[in-house]
């Protein structure tokens, strides 16, 4: 019954929920294949990727379940949508339990790249603790009413999460960025230009909700695109670094056989 949507602003967002899950759960096979041909040093790196994919994989099957089951609700027993009736039920409370399992792990693979050991403590809680702060203000807006005070104040917080989250990458990250490999200085670079530009469409797709009727699928469009480019991306770029930091390691030993 939910085929019935076609290509109405539902119908595409059902589709991209499946596309998600496909592109989560391949994104999950190639970093677990892949983290034997990284250095030893990096291989969490990787393993910690497919974990991310892994779990928005699940997170989002059980959101494709949902959201369908609520697109066929807008239709009759004959097919024919009914007239004023709109979407009932949407997967908020999956979508932020995933963000609260996946995105600590998405800043974890930054202390994992810098390989600091036991010295990245602190620059994981701090980056953890402030996107705990963004996700849990984002959850707080995203059950207020559209455009109510709460809805904006909370909005506005977590934004200034993810804003000082960007500070602490472009300083104190930075600086422990010296003296890195350049493959891995490269991944890094990356990652923070994710977490800039890529996160950027959370907040704006927050906001896609006032745009009325379909307002609400419009912003489970944004975030469904954000979440592939953030969480495999994310992966990728971190494998493009350790690939190319193992490649010039086995470059290294073949010239120093040689000799």
């Amino acid at each position: 019954m939910a085929l019935n949507a076609g290509l109405s602003i539902e119908g595409i967002t059902m589709y991209l929920f499946w596309f998600s899950t496909v592109a989560m759960g391949a994104g999950t096979a190639f970093f677990w294949l892949m983290a034997g041909n990284v250095p030893r040093a990096y291989r969490s790196v990787m393993i910690v990727a497919g974990i991310i994919t892994g779990v928005a994989c699940y997170h989002y099957a059980r959101m494709s379940g949902i959201y369908m089951e609520s697109v066929a609700n807008l239709f009759d027993a004959n097919g024919v949508r009914i007239a004023g009736k709109e979407i009932a039920q949407f997967p908020t409370a999956y979508r932020y339990i995933d963000w609260l399992i996946t995105v600590p792990l998405l800043v974890l693979e930054i202390p994992l790249l810098l390989n600091l050991g036991s010295k990245a403590k602190a620059l994981f809680r701090t980056l953890v603790g402030a996107s705990i702060v963004m996700l849990i203000f984002a959850w707080v807006a995203e059950v207020s009413v559209i455009g109510s005070v709460s809805w904006w104040s909370n909005w506005a917080i977590s934004c200034a999460a993810w804003l000082y989250i960007v500070y602490f990458l472009y300083t104190k990250v930075n600086e422990q960025m010296v003296g890195q490999p350049p493959s891995i200085v490269r991944s890094l670079k990356t990652l923070r230009l994710y977490i800039v530009i890529g996160w950027l469409i959370y907040p704006v797709g927050f906001l896609m909700a006032l745009l009325g009727p379909g307002g609400e699928s419009a912003r489970e469009i944004c975030y469904n695109i954000a979440d592939v480019i953030n969480k495999v991306g994310f992966g990728l770029a971190c494998y493009a670094g350790v690939n190319a930091l193992a490649k010039q390691e086995q470059d290294q030993a073949v010239m120093a056989a040689r000799i």
